[in-house]
């Protein structure tokens, strides 16, 4: 089952540094930079991706969905936000991730079953893979212990991950 990864692209822009300064100049620029970088990303990876865009300011009546060399790519429908179109979607993907840093829309995925990326985080670790460097080897924990506080220790036989904790760090080492 291929990993499914829905992105909340202002959200992802908006914490990026260098993505940041050329959508403050041009949100256009801003938009074709982020795709740029997940087309070579899902070329590396090869995981099916959705951006999603706000689009309720817009004048389209419906959502529009176009491809960019493999990425869909959704602009929302007026009056509707990329959130609550990534919180209907995440109801509907069995196996997969969100990028965001957006605490809304990264309850509703848990609540679905979804692993949530902070967007800095993914950032990174497409970074990192469009660099080269990763060559499908899992991240070192003292780099988990960056970006999350360490669960507290466990006493007694029961050491052992729970099943949601297992799903998670798979798929975190699928990126």
């Amino acid at each position: 089952m291929p990993l499914e990864i829905i992105i909340d692209g202002y959200n992802l822009i908006r914490q990026s540094h260098s993505l940041k300064r050329l959508d403050a100049q041009n949100l256009e620029q801003g938009r074709e930079a982020l795709l740029e970088r997940l087309t070579a990303y899902r070329q590396v990876r090869g995981h099916p991706i959705t951006v999603v865009f706000d689009g309720w300011g817009g004048f389209n009546l419906s959502s529009t969905r176009t491809r960019h060399e493999g990425i869909t790519v959704v602009f929302t429908a007026q009056g509707q936000t990329a959130d609550e179109w990534i919180t209907a979607r995440v109801r509907k993907v069995p196996y997969g991730a969100v990028v965001t840093s957006d605490r809304e829309i990264g309850r509703s995925a848990e609540r679905a079953g979804l692993v949530v990326i902070p967007s800095p985080t993914f950032e990174r670790r497409m970074e990192t893979a469009l660099a080269g460097e990763m060559d499908g080897d899992t991240m070192e924990e003292e780099d988990w212990e960056e970006e999350e506080p360490a669960p507290a220790k466990r006493k007694g036989p029961s050491r052992q991950l729970s099943k949601k904790e297992k799903k998670r760090r798979a798929i975190l080492e699928k990126l």
